[in-house]
């Protein structure tokens, strides 16, 4: 018999409003916590925004009051990066619990995801020591952010598609690492997949990962 799914895998759409995401996260939350929901993936493009997590030192965002587009802060680690059309970002809700309690081993794990989808498209990335995301050679082509609440994990990854999402990176100190030069999947191979279609590629690769891990922490 097939194996049972995980973990459900939902498309929101583009150009979906990031205040829309941000509750609609809060609340799977909860019901995640409460066992009244099971593990999710929400998969989207945004309406262009930039977003923060909560620090005092917000330089990142270089003068807010000149970006081209509204910033957001939210509970999630990290400084500023953008989201917007032609970006695959994806919202993981999972209950860390079942994995051991271990943020470091989830962080690498969406790495990993990333990494592998990558590989899918002939695009060989990898992780930085010390630097979240990743990377094609000294480009980063994805962020990872993620907010915990009582081990249930939230926020995600941003993954950078089409040539579209690059310019307002310009704007700001991506994730505030000075100098970052920012790539996409379709400057780093001659494929031209959409975002909803490598989200599907990224579910699946999750999925797997998040079932090893399980296995690996029940062992």
């Amino acid at each position: 018999m097939p194996e049972s799914s995980l973990m459900n895998s939902h498309w929101l759409g583009s150009d979906v409003p990031y205040e829309n995401t941000l509750q609609l996260q809060q609340e799977h939350v909860s019901q995640l916590y409460a066992a009244a929901a099971g593990e999710s993936v929400f998969l989207l493009e945004h309406a262009p925004v930039y977003t923060i997590g909560r620090t005092r030192d917000q330089s990142s965002l270089g003068q807010a009051s000149y970006l081209p587009h509204p910033v957001v802060e939210i509970n999630r680690g990290g400084q500023a990066t953008y989201h917007g059309p032609g970006q695959l970002v994806g919202y993981p809700i999972i209950d860390l619990r079942r994995y051991g309690r271990d943020l470091h081993a989830y962080l690498r794990l969406l790495e990993e995801a990333l990494v592998t989808s990558l590989a899918d498209y002939g695009v060989k990335a990898q992780r930085r020591e010390n630097l979240t995301g990743v990377w094609v050679g000294e480009r980063k082509i994805a962020s990872i952010g993620v907010g915990v609440r009582k081990w249930i994990a939230m926020h995600g990854f941003a993954l950078n598609i089409t040539k579209e999402c690059l310019p307002p990176f310009q704007f700001i100190t991506p994730c505030g690492l000075d100098g970052v030069a920012m790539t996409c999947l379709h400057d780093e191979t001659d494929q031209r997949p959409q975002p909803r279609e490598v989200g599907t590629v990224v579910a699946g690769h999750l999925e797997n990962l998040l079932r090893k891990l399980a296995d690996n922490s029940s062992s």
